[in-house]
Protein backbone atom coordinates (compact mmCIF):
# COMPACT_ATOMS: atom_id res chain seq x y z
CA UNK A 1 0.00 0.00 0.00
CA UNK A 2 1.35 3.07 -0.81
CA UNK A 3 1.09 6.55 1.02
CA UNK A 4 1.94 10.22 0.06
CA UNK A 5 4.28 11.90 2.96
CA UNK A 6 4.56 15.84 2.72
CA UNK A 7 8.24 16.67 2.86
CA UNK A 8 9.38 20.29 2.87
CA UNK A 9 12.60 21.21 0.91
CA UNK A 10 14.96 23.86 1.78
CA UNK A 11 17.78 25.44 -0.51
CA UNK A 12 21.20 26.80 0.62
CA UNK A 13 24.20 28.17 -0.52
CA UNK A 14 25.04 24.01 -1.28
CA UNK A 15 22.95 22.04 -2.09
CA UNK A 16 19.47 21.29 -0.83
CA UNK A 17 17.42 19.54 2.15
CA UNK A 18 14.14 18.22 2.95
CA UNK A 19 12.34 16.17 6.08
CA UNK A 20 9.08 14.92 6.48
CA UNK A 21 6.82 16.63 9.19
CA UNK A 22 4.97 13.44 9.91
CA UNK A 23 8.36 11.02 10.31
CA UNK A 24 10.86 12.96 13.02
CA UNK A 25 14.24 12.57 12.30
CA UNK A 26 13.78 11.11 8.76
CA UNK A 27 16.17 13.73 6.51
CA UNK A 28 18.07 13.94 3.16
CA UNK A 29 20.39 16.24 1.69
CA UNK A 30 21.55 16.69 -2.32
CA UNK A 31 23.05 18.89 -4.57
CA UNK A 32 19.77 19.38 -6.84
CA UNK A 33 16.29 18.78 -5.91
CA UNK A 34 15.92 15.91 -8.50
CA UNK A 35 18.07 13.58 -6.72
CA UNK A 36 16.63 15.19 -3.11
CA UNK A 37 13.62 13.87 -4.26
CA UNK A 38 14.71 10.44 -4.60
CA UNK A 39 17.16 10.24 -1.69
CA UNK A 40 13.83 11.27 0.06
CA UNK A 41 11.74 8.51 -0.94
CA UNK A 42 14.59 6.25 -0.26
CA UNK A 43 15.16 7.85 3.70
CA UNK A 44 11.21 7.59 4.24
CA UNK A 45 11.05 3.60 3.15
CA UNK A 46 13.85 2.97 5.24
CA UNK A 47 12.67 5.01 8.60
CA UNK A 48 9.46 2.63 8.31
CA UNK A 49 11.23 -0.14 7.76
CA UNK A 50 13.43 0.62 10.62
CA UNK A 51 10.39 1.91 12.83
CA UNK A 52 8.41 -1.41 12.05
CA UNK A 53 11.57 -3.79 12.55
CA UNK A 54 11.29 -1.95 16.29
CA UNK A 55 7.37 -2.86 16.50
CA UNK A 56 7.11 0.91 16.90
CA UNK A 57 4.05 1.81 14.90
CA UNK A 58 4.19 3.79 11.63
CA UNK A 59 2.89 7.76 11.45
CA UNK A 60 0.39 8.01 9.02
CA UNK A 61 0.84 10.93 6.85
CA UNK A 62 -1.13 13.86 8.12
CA UNK A 63 0.67 16.83 7.14
CA UNK A 64 -0.26 19.13 3.86
CA UNK A 65 1.75 22.00 2.21
CA UNK A 66 0.04 24.57 0.73
CA UNK A 67 1.43 28.43 -0.14
CA UNK A 68 -0.06 31.90 0.58
CA UNK A 69 0.12 35.23 -1.47
CA UNK A 70 1.86 38.74 0.50
CA UNK A 71 2.79 41.31 -0.43
CA UNK A 72 6.34 41.78 -0.44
Amino acid sequence: MKKRYAIVIEHGPEGCSAYSPDLPGCVAAAESEDELRRLMAEAIEFHIEGLRQDGLPVPEPTSTVDYVHVAA
